[in-house]
């Protein structure tokens, strides 16, 4: 059976019929259809356009925005999805093959409501097989198995790496950056960052609240090329989630106790940052006393709020409230972290496989999901390795003479 916590606004979507427009502290969510019941949930992505509820059988459900009274939620006509992700005018899907799909008005303007292959769009031939995709405002970027990063859709603020002037926005994927271990983005942000194999981290877009973390002062309002971020905390990167106006880090330290903390850069005038009265313009610890012994088991990060799991199973949020997102039971802005009460969790011993999502604006996700990837990792790295062009390319000559 799913565990499916919700808070927020129940209007865009309406997922739930029988109940008020706002749920201002976490409710049990479930599916009219038994059967969606019965099946393991893998991810949940919400954004602009829909909410998405992807299976551990690699089939998904979308609750759109735009529906009829009802709200009855769409199957995704798209088999073997590996992953999903919705931004804020986009939906993207990922399927366990390496192909991505995706619609949206900067991406399909004749038919914005059609899946498109875009993947196949990549003129490289030898770099069509995706390995992870992210959403951005109106863009997508590809991270492909020869670890080369793609952007495509809106480049209004540079987020593609590209002068804005010269490449408004693209229908097709452009090559942004060679040799990027990950991506990170938000599904309402108009920037991003790109960290490649040594651990260098890169952004581009939009940056006049300070929020590619380049220190100093807010310096030029658009980035329009990728530049490399300096001054970044010492330890690994492990994931960065973009809100409209800021940037959080969760950085992980071998030498420190705890291992994981959160940083954060941008503007605090809507309360994104988890500190008061001050704007950050590079990487900076989030300090509180609520998680000064934990580590950061997850965290999640919308347009204006933050939602962190820590390994005492507390549940932290901060940011605005408007739309009741943070589950407080009333609509007070949080500057600083503050916990958010729970109803009790079906499977609280086994904390670590509970997961995040923030709506951009209207809405908050706590799920449980054992394994985010239908995959072990050694499934996992041969999947990659079989997907990488260099594999591809060996032939073996058989017993008999017979070249494979």
């Amino acid at each position: 059976m799913n565990e499916i916590l919700y808070f927020g606004l129940n209007e865009n979507p309406i997922l739930f019929k029988n109940e008020t427009e706002k749920i201002r502290k976490p409710i049990q969510f479930k599916f009219e259809n038994e059967n969606e019941n019965e099946n393991e949930i893998k991810q949940i992505s919400t954004g602009g356009l829909a909410t998405i509820f992807l299976f551990e059988n690699g089939k998904a459900i979308e609750y759109l925005t735009e529906n009829d009274s009802n709200q009855n939620p769409e199957k995704i006509q798209i088999e073997n999805i590996q992953k999903v992700t919705v931004g804020l005018d986009n939906e993207v899907i990922l399927t366990i093959e390496g192909n991505v799909f995706a619609k949206g008005e900067d991406i399909n303007p004749n038919n914005p409501n059609e899946f498109i292959n875009i993947s196949s769009l990549i003129e490289d031939t030898n770099d069509r097989i995706i390995q992870d995709i992210v959403s951005g405002s109106g863009s997508i970027y590809l991270l492909t198995s020869n670890q080369n990063v793609y952007g495509i859709g809106d480049n209004e603020y540079s987020q593609l790496g590209l002068d804005s002037e010269t490449l408004p926005k693209t229908e097709k994927p452009i090559l942004m950056m060679k040799n990027v271990s990950k991506i990170f983005s938000g599904n309402c942000s108009i920037h991003v960052f790109l960290l490649n194999s040594n651990q260098e981290l890169f952004g581009c877009g939009n940056n006049e609240d300070g929020q590619l973390g380049l220190g100093g002062s807010r310096k030029a309002a658009m980035i329009k090329k990728l530049t490399q971020i300096q001054n970044i905390p010492k330890g690994k990167i492990i994931d960065i989630q973009c809100g409209n106006f800021h940037s959080i880090m969760l950085i992980e330290n071998e030498d420190e106790n705890p291992k994981r903390k959160l940083y954060s850069c941008g503007n605090y005038e809507y309360n994104g940052l988890g500190k008061e009265d001050e704007n950050t313009y590079e990487f900076t610890e989030i300090k509180s006393s609520l998680f000064e012994n934990d580590n950061i088991l997850d965290f999640s990060v919308g347009g204006y709020h933050t939602l962190i799991l820590t390994s005492n199973s507390k549940f932290i949020g901060f940011g605005n409230n408007f739309y009741d997102k943070l589950g407080t039971g009333d609509t007070e802005h949080q500057s600083i972290p503050i916990q958010i009460e729970l109803p009790k969790l079906r499977f609280n011993e086994e904390i670590s496989n509970y997961h995040i999502s923030c709506g951009n604006f209207y809405s908050s996700f706590l799920y449980y999901s054992p394994s985010l990837s239908p995959f072990s990792n050694l499934e996992e790295d041969l999947i990659k390795l079989f997907r990488r062009k260099e594999f591809c390319n060996i032939s073996f000559k058989t017993e008999n003479g017979e070249i494979i």
